[in-house]
């Protein structure tokens, strides 16, 4: 687990963690995995955007109003079409989603690029379907990776 910091949200999800905020080097970043038009495929090359602590703090309130509705969906308390927040919550959410789909995305002239691997943070057994908590590396591209990142 060297290296591996914690995973605070995932957003987008396919065949792994594809958007959402992860520390690098201590600090939240938004992460976004790229995709190579190349092979037409996800890369495992990720843009990290520093997240300033006001927006980590909406994301994160967003993120607890996700996980109420994934527990409820899950429990059978909580129909498909309320995706992704309880009636109670649904108000609270649009408000943040609208400052977050503002402000919480790359930021081309700032972030990095890095190789990401994702890991589970914990043995903790969940219903299925229930996204298990994460850890992260982000690492600087080997050559190969670079040679990807080129052909985008």
């Amino acid at each position: 687990m060297a290296g591996f910091e914690e995973v605070f949200t995932v957003t987008d999800y396919y065949d792994g963690p594809r958007q959402g905020i992860a520390n690098f080097m201590g600090q939240p970043h938004f992460y976004d995995c790229i995709f190579s038009e190349v092979k037409q495929d996800y890369t495992n090359l990720y843009r990290l955007t520093p997240v300033a602590q006001d927006l980590f703090r909406l994301a994160m309130e967003d993120w607890e109003i996700w996980k109420r509705w994934e527990r409820a969906f899950h429990a059978g308390q909580a129909m498909q079409n309320s995706h992704p927040a309880l009636p109670a919550d649904a108000p609270r959410h649009l408000e943040i989603k609208m400052v977050l789909d503002a402000r919480l995305k790359t930021d081309t002239e700032r972030c990095l690029v890095r190789a990401g691997a994702f890991m589970k943070a914990n043995s903790e057994i969940r219903p299925k379907g229930v996204l298990v908590d994460l850890l992260a590396r982000f690492s600087e591209p080997d050559e190969e990776e670079r040679s990807i990142w080129a052909d985008r």
